[in-house]
């Protein structure tokens, strides 16, 4: 797929990962449509202003609005999720964005959907979490658009909310109780691999459809991550206590 295709929908345009790929996107010479709740908040970004920009006023919860968003573009970036504050039953919230996106996708002919999911074995117990990023994947292709998956691990970068929680911690506790996942392996990736990966699936028909992992090289304890950013920021080691009383 070349950027003549046609204009690129983006779902979650200005948040962490969404508010990086844009600039990406506009950069390799596509014409990029940012949607988002507020107009406002997307042309506030550096790039808000850029000629081949077209910011639209779209809620994924909002079925017209997310039709008329998706209108004459070549591909859709699915980059939202209702894990915020405020957010009550967020599997709920998810379920019915996915099922607006498919509505949509199929009443306007998309060619497809490149999704941002959670990596995790669909035959193991999953959180609440990744079991509703997965959950989202699936209806995504209920109407028949090709969808491209890309389960990712904990994404690491500066001003994502992984990265932040882990610096505060480090940087604000003199030592750390915590629960016992402490000790559960993860494998962090590098926003800029991330981003890498989502523009390379755009840009290569021959992803859609596919579901690729793209966790890091790396299998890393949350109590490993916690001791590699007290090295590299040149702090003093937290001691660690993993109590089996609280739970994750």
């Amino acid at each position: 797929m070349e950027p003549s295709s046609g204009p690129v929908l983006v779902l979650g345009s200005t948040g962490y990962v969404g508010g990086r790929l844009v600039p990406l996107l506009l950069e390799r010479g596509w014409r990029v449509r940012a949607a988002g709740r507020s107009l406002d908040k997307i042309r506030a970004r550096p790039w808000g202003r850029h000629p081949n920009l077209e910011p639209v006023a779209a809620d994924a919860l909002d079925q017209d609005a997310l039709t008329r968003a998706m209108e004459g573009c070549c591909a859709a970036f699915y980059l939202v999720h209702s894990m915020r504050p405020g957010a009550r039953d967020f599997a709920a919230i998810d379920r019915r964005a996915a099922c607006n996106t498919t509505r949509a996708a199929r009443l306007t002919g998309l060619p497809r959907i490149i999704y941002l999911s959670g990596l995790g074995d669909d035959q193991t117990a999953l959180s609440e979490h990744l079991r509703s990023r997965h959950e989202v994947g699936e209806l995504l292709g209920l109407g028949g658009t090709p969808v491209t998956q890309l389960r990712a691990a904990m994404i690491l970068g500066s001003g994502s909310a992984s990265f932040e929680i882990l610096r505060y911690l480090c940087e604000r506790l003199p030592f750390m109780l915590t629960p016992r996942w402490v000790d559960t392996k993860c494998q962090p990736v590098a926003v800029s691999n991330v981003l890498h990966y989502l523009l390379g699936c755009l840009e290569n028909e021959a992803t859609a459809g596919e579901t690729y992992e793209i966790g890091g090289p790396d299998q890393l304890t949350y109590r490993e991550l916690f001791r590699l950013y007290c090295q590299v920021a040149g702090l003093r080691q937290r001691p660690i206590l993993a109590l089996p009383v609280l739970t994750p």
